[in-house]
C-alpha cells in the first residue's frame, strides 16, 4: 500500500496545510486536491497540487486520485466529503479506495443529516438535546411547541457557523425557516459569488437547491468539542478541547483548552463505532453549566482542532496513517500548553488579548508560504 495521502477539499482554509504537515512528519507523502488558491496549494509539505474545479468537481476529482494513485483520502470540509460519497457510486477501485478512506459509505447519509444523526446518538446512551426534522410549517410549529424558546434552526449541508439561527420567539424561528431552507435569490448568489470569488455561489444561482431543516433544543453553556482520527469504526486518536474564545457566538475557535472529559470521549467513540467511520471527524458539543456535555453535530471531515499535536495517541495525522500504513516515521514535536491560540483570527480579532500572552501560539513558522497566505503578504 503506498503512504500517499491525499488531501481533498474545495475551500481555503488554513487547516488544511496543518494536516499536510501532520501527515509528512508520519513519513506519508502529501499531496493536494484543492482550489488554485487555497493555502494548502503553496504549502512545503505538499508534493503535488491537483486543481479542483466547481464546475466539474468529479471529473477533477477523479482525475486527481487518477494522478496521484494514493493510499489514503482524507476530506477536508463538507462538500469534499458530498463529491467523494458522489464519486463513490461510480463503482471500481476508486470506489474501494473512498470506502477504505471513509468507512462505512452507507451510513454517511444519516450521520450528514443533523436530526437523524443525533437520533441515532441518542439510541448509543449519548446524551442530546431534543432535535426534530422540520420539513414545513406545520412541522416546525410542532417541533417549537415541544421545546420552546430560545430554539435552534439549522439547515444540513452548512459549517463555520452558517446556516444556525437562535430564535428567541416563533416570528423568528419561522423567518429563520425559511431563508434557511430556500435557497437564496439568483441576484443575492451572483453578488456573493463576485464578492467573496468563490464560484460556489455562482452554481448556487445556477442551480439553486432547498436544504433540510432541524430545529433543536436550545441549551445555555459554552462550547467543546472532539477532534478524532478513526480506523473501521474505532477510534484511534482523539484530543478534546473547550472552547474558551469563538468567533462570534456559533462560528469556528479562536482560542481552545485540551481537557480530559470522559463523557466527550465516550461520545466519540460511540460515533465512531455507531457509523463505522474511518479518517478524520470532529464532534461539536455544549457543556452546560454543571459542567455536562450535550453533542449537538457530527463534522464528517478534518476539523481544525485535529490540526494540533499534543502527542502519541494525539496527533491525528499520525494516528491515521499508523492505521492506514503502519509503521510511522515519526511525528510532530507536542504542544506543551494545552491551552492554544488558533492563528490568526485571535491575533486580528484581538491583539490586546491576554490569551495572545498565555496561549501557545499555532502560528506555521515551517510553512512560510502558507504564513504568508494567512497574513495576506505576497512573496515569491
Amino acid at each position: 500500500m503506498p503512504k500517499t495521502v491525499l488531501l481533498v477539499t474545495t475551500v481555503g482554509w488554513p487547516s488544511v496545510p496543518r494536516y499536510a504537515a501532520g501527515f509528512a512528519a508520519a513519513g506519508c507523502r502529501v499531496e493536494a486536491f484543492a482550489p488554485p488558491g487555497a493555502p494548502v496549494a503553496q504549502s512545503r509539505y505538499v508534493a503535488r497540487h491537483h486543481a479542483y474545479e466547481p464546475f466539474l468537481p468529479l471529473q477533477s476529482l477523479r482525475r486527481a486520485v487518477e494522478d496521484s494513485a494514493p493510499g489514503l483520502l482524507v476530506a477536508c470540509d463538507d462538500r469534499a466529503v458530498t463529491h467523494l460519497l458522489k464519486l463513490h457510486e461510480s463503482g471500481g477501485a476508486i470506489a474501494d479506495l473512498i470506502a477504505r478512506s471513509l468507512g462505512d459509505v452507507m451510513a454517511y447519509g444519516g450521520m450528514m443529516s443533523r436530526a437523524a444523526c443525533l437520533s441515532a446518538m441518542k439510541d448509543m446512551g449519548v446524551r442530546v438535546p431534543d432535535t426534530f426534522a422540520a420539513v414545513d410549517d406545520r412541522e416546525l410549529d410542532a417541533a417549537l411547541d415541544r421545546i420552546g424558546f430560545p430554539a435552534v434552526v439549522k439547515s444540513d449541508g452548512s459549517w463555520g457557523g452558517e446556516g444556525v439561527i437562535v430564535a428567541n420567539d416563533r416570528a423568528a424561528a419561522q423567518a429563520a425557516f425559511r431563508k434557511l431552507s430556500l435557497p437564496p435569490s439568483r441576484l443575492r448568489s451572483l453578488v456573493r459569488s463576485l464578492r467573496r470569488r468563490d464560484a460556489h455561489f455562482l452554481i448556487d444561482a445556477i442551480r439553486p437547491q432547498t436544504r433540510a431543516i432541524s430545529v433543536q433544543r436550545y441549551v445555555e453553556g459554552t462550547p467543546a468539542a472532539s477532534a478524532f482520527a478513526a480506523w473501521r469504526g474505532e477510534v484511534v486518536g482523539l484530543i478534546a478541547y473547550d472552547v474558551l474564545v469563538a468567533d462570534a457566538t456559533i462560528g469556528p475557535p479562536n482560542v481552545i483548552r485540551r481537557v480530559d472529559c470522559p463523557e466527550m470521549e465516550a461520545a466519540t467513540r460511540a460515533a465512531a463505532k455507531r457509523f463505522g467511520l474511518s479518517g478524520l471527524h470532529g464532534l461539536d458539543f455544549i457543556r452546560d453549566r454543571d459542567g455536562k456535555v450535550h453533542l449537538l453535530e457530527i463534522n464528517p471531515r478534518g476539523t481544525q482542532g485535529g490540526t494540533l499535536a499534543f502527542g502519541p495517541g494525539r496527533d491525528l495525522p499520525a494516528a491515521l496513517a499508523n492505521a492506514a500504513f503502519g509503521n510511522v516515521a515519526g511525528m510532530r514535536r507536542a504542544i506543551a500548553n494545552d491551552t492554544v491560540v488558533l492563528f490568526p483570527r485571535q491575533w486580528r480579532n484581538d491583539p490586546t488579548s491576554d490569551w495572545l500572552k498565555r496561549g501557545h501560539h499555532d502560528v506555521p513558522w515551517d510553512d512560510p508560504a502558507v504564513l504568508r497566505a494567512a497574513l495576506g503578504v505576497s512573496g515569491r
